[in-house]
């Protein structure tokens, strides 16, 4: 059976494989994931936060190198030593974000009244040596003071700003496609918290050789447990439109962190002319 991605296809009974970034685009814009799914326009592209997916790599391959026996010293620090990384034949295949929907050994879990393939690119994974349960483990990377940095006065990084229910949501996402794919695994996922600091550092920390500089990062284990019980419904609420949405919705205007910056843009340009 041909695999179902990309344009939606009506006449295809293969499982229509969507992203956890694609859900996201959908809850944020229906407009925009209409464009994209059913005819195939792409919104704008932006660069690519290379630094973010710096961190990502070397916190992983941090957690390469003990791998299936013993913990890390940050996590020991926050209080959960009994927390290692998980050792599983397929977890490159779940790192794997591009190939998410190759087959079953990838992330992703098909929801059988929707017909849809849920699922992504995990960023790691931790077992519970007490509980005997796995944790979804995601990395992420941010820098203090970033809008106004001579302002910036030092707070402790949390999950309460608004822009970060998408965080949330990732989360949910990946507990739910692990269940689903028949894993043990907890309500509790954790975010690994890497903040670039520049307050009170006179600059970047120079090696002994001149060609190479350090930056400096604090780093914190966040735990939120996670509410996957809007998931299967979201789901059902695609399908359905993706079934019945004919023509293209309006966009959601961008106000804060909901909406869409073409629909603020689009507003904007009708009210100026």
């Amino acid at each position: 059976m041909a695999r179902h991605r990309g344009i939606f296809n009506r006449s295809n009974v293969a499982p229509y494989e969507l992203s956890r970034s694609r859900v996201e685009n959908f809850i944020k814009c229906r407009a925009c994931f209409w464009l994209e799914q059913i005819k195939g326009v792409k919104p704008p592209e932006f660069p690519a936060f290379t630094i973010n997916t710096t961190t990502d790599i070397l916190l992983k391959r941090d957690s390469d190198t003990v791998r299936g026996r013993c913990s890390l010293p940050l996590w020991r620090a926050n209080g959960l030593g009994y927390m290692i990384p998980f050792d599983h034949d397929n977890l490159e295949k779940w790192t794997n974000s591009l190939h998410y929907g190759t087959n079953d050994n990838y992330f992703n879990a098909v929801h059988s009244e929707s017909n849809i393939k849920l699922g992504g690119g995990l960023d790691d994974v931790f077992l519970n040596t007490q509980s005997g349960q796995i944790h979804i483990v995601d990395y992420k990377s941010c820098a203090q003071g970033t809008r106004s940095p001579m302002k910036y006065d030092k707070k402790p990084v949390s999950l309460n700003e608004p822009w970060k229910v998408s965080y949330k949501r990732q989360m949910d996402i990946y507990v739910w496609v692990a269940r689903k794919k028949g894993l043990d695994v907890s309500d509790i996922g954790y975010f690994v918290y890497v903040d670039a600091q520049h307050k009170d550092i006179n600059g970047m920390l120079i090696d002994e050789d001149p060609r190479k500089a350090w930056m400096e990062f604090s780093a914190i284990i966040i735990p939120y447990r996670a509410n996957t019980s809007w998931v299967a419904p979201t789901l059902l609420e695609i399908r359905s439109f993706l079934e019945k949405q004919t023509t293209c919705p309006a966009h959601t205007p961008k106000e804060g962190y909901k909406g869409c910056d073409l629909g603020r843009y689009l507003n904007e340009v009708a009210t100026a002319i």
